[in-house]
């Protein structure tokens, strides 16, 4: 628990009265002295005749001071009026001189306050709409950049293949041809070979023609008057072969190159890059009288309170349907969606059953969030898909990922975008969707292009828009602020650190579940750890699940039972 040491080591954590030697909660504000004051001194101040009519607010609704700026005309004067007429600041004694006589003055402190305003919305339409479209931009140009080599690489691959199919032909078709020019030998050898045979046949004939010649010449015969010894074979015809001749193909590079693909850029209008239109992005800037008085409810609730020297156990109640309550979504009715691995339960505050949806969801991821409208939104890491369950308990499917895994979700309190903590192969981000599904956000690096997330496996929102994330594998907690800058990384205290569920509270808090420790850790807005604000002490065995209601209530949900505690830590 959070002990006032601890307090003190942390800081403050509201707003101390202005009045001297008064350390309670500033949560009022004078105009007219510009400091903060607690409920009794500002009583105090409206009784005093000097400062009876004051102008006393509270704080969040404080006109902010007029910057010091002297006169030129009269030095030890401020400038705190501005004439109409003349369109000039003035201090006391500028206003005085007969050159403003009759002239329309308007207070600049007021004027100072409308354009502060004014800024300030600049400021936050930077902040909510230009810094996070153009990062957004910047990213999906990187996405290119991998998607072209990696493209680029697959046409390489395949006109490889291609040129090397086609020599497999060439070296086919050569091979036949060449196997034809010795059946053509062949055949040339044997009709030679047959006529040599035949010369060979007449030559030793007429051999036999000369013995018999000789022989009748050498002796006086008779057979010398026959005229048939004369008669002998002539020489058989014989024909030459017609030689063949090699005609070599008529092509070259170009034909080469016609055989095989080409890369090429279809001639279209290249696509241009979609940014979200400002309208599209919850950039508060006018508010209702109905929406004032709420942020001025919630202003003053959030003011009066502070961290308690104590938790208190609230109560406890099982969930039906689930083996363990490893992480757990709130709506506004107090109603629960509880889950564990691969089973989704919604009871009521009394434990009781509502509703059962098997999903791919495993035990260690937190994918599911409750809605500003009541509804739940839930992923779906297979078909890799996010699903919206409405208040008549109709399911939807809401927003295709594409070929990225969704591990966990978030449905912001302050505008109603959706944050997806996803990974694919070796990557992860962070990615945020508005209100209608539609990608407006993707967090991915930090400054020096190194990733930010490794497994983001639960994720929340905290009340300046910080996105923080529990990254299982990192065995870290690492926020980034809403334009997807990163601000710190919180792990651990040193004995190891393991974070699963994580929530934030209405003062900005960051509460985060350690499996080593078996602990909740609470930190502040910036990271800096304050207390392990619930152990063993509070009945906690194994904490893995952890949100907040609207009651300002801790629920927490462990490893190994299907109980979830309620607890109050601020007063």
């Amino acid at each position: 628990m959070a002990t006032s040491s601890d307090e003190q080591a942390a800081g403050q954590h509201y707003l101390v009265c202005g009045i001297q030697d008064c350390q309670k909660n500033g949560q009022f504000y004078c105009n007219d002295c510009h400091q903060p004051m607690c409920e009794q001194c500002k009583d105090e101040h409206r009784k005093c005749p000097n400062t009876k009519n004051h102008d006393i607010v509270l704080y969040r609704q404080r006109k902010h001071r007029l910057p010091i700026e002297k006169c030129k005309l009269h030095p030890t004067k401020n400038v705190d009026i501005f004439c109409k007429e003349c369109n000039t600041p003035l201090c006391l004694k500028c206003f005085l001189v007969k050159e403003h006589k009759g002239h329309e003055f308007d207070d600049l402190e007021e004027i100072y306050a409308e354009k502060y305003a004014l800024w300030q919305g600049e400021f936050s339409k930077i902040q909510k709409y230009f810094l996070p479209t153009s990062e957004g931009l910047k990213t999906d140009i990187k996405e290119d950049v991998r998607e072209i080599k990696k493209i680029m690489e697959s046409i390489r691959t395949s006109m490889k293949a291609e040129a090397e199919s086609l020599k497999n032909l060439v070296d086919e078709v050569t091979s036949e041809k060449i196997e034809h020019t010795h059946t053509m030998e062949k055949s040339f050898l044997q009709m030679l070979k047959s006529q040599e045979a035949t010369y060979d046949d007449y030559i030793t004939y007429l051999g036999e023609m000369s013995a018999k010649f000789q022989k009748y010449l050498s002796t006086t015969n008779q057979n010398l008057l026959s005229s048939e010894i004369l008669k002998f074979k002539t020489i058989p015809e014989a024909s030459k072969p017609v030689q063949p001749v090699f005609t070599a193909g008529q092509f070259n590079r170009d034909d080469v190159a016609k055989l095989l693909g080409r890369v090429n850029v279809p001639n279209t209008e290249p696509e241009k890059r979609k940014i979200q239109p400002m309208e599209a992005v919850s950039i508060p800037m006018k508010f209702t009288k109905k929406q004032m008085e709420q942020s001025k409810e919630k202003s003053a609730m959030k003011q009066t309170l502070s961290l308690s020297s104590s938790v208190t156990k609230v109560r406890e109640y099982s969930i039906p349907g689930v083996y363990n309550a490893n992480h757990i979504s709130a709506d506004k009715s107090g109603r629960l969606w509880v889950s564990d691995w691969q089973n989704l339960v919604q009871t009521d505050i009394q434990g009781n059953m509502l509703q059962e949806i098997h999903t791919s969801g495993y035990r260690d991821e937190g994918y599911h969030t409750a809605t500003q409208d009541g509804g739940l939104i839930y992923t779906d890491k297979v078909k890799k898909k996010i699903y919206r369950i409405t208040t008549d308990r109709k399911i939807t499917k809401f927003i295709k990922i594409g070929d990225w895994t969704p591990l966990s979700v978030h449905s912001s309190h302050i505008n109603g975008d959706i944050l997806v903590g996803m990974y694919k192969d070796e990557e992860a981000k962070v990615t945020r969707y508005n209100k209608a599904g539609k990608e407006i956000q993707n967090i991915q690096r930090d400054n020096q292009g190194q990733e930010l997330y490794s497994l983001p496996h639960y994720i929340t929102e905290n009340i300046n828009g910080d996105i923080c994330t529990s990254d299982h594998s990192k065995q870290a907690v690492v926020v980034v602020n809403k334009s997807g800058q990163h601000r710190f990384s919180y792990t651990g205290q040193g004995s190891g650190f393991r974070p699963w569920g994580i929530c934030t509270d209405v003062l900005g808090h960051i509460l985060v579940c350690d499996t080593v420790s078996k602990t909740v850790h609470l930190l502040n807005q910036d990271g800096g750890f304050l207390s392990r604000i619930l152990s063993e002490q509070q009945g906690i065995d194994n904490p893995q699940g952890v949100c907040m209601d609207d009651e300002n209530n801790l629920y927490v949900g462990q490893d190994d039972t299907n109980t979830v505690t309620v607890y109050k830590y601020l007063q």
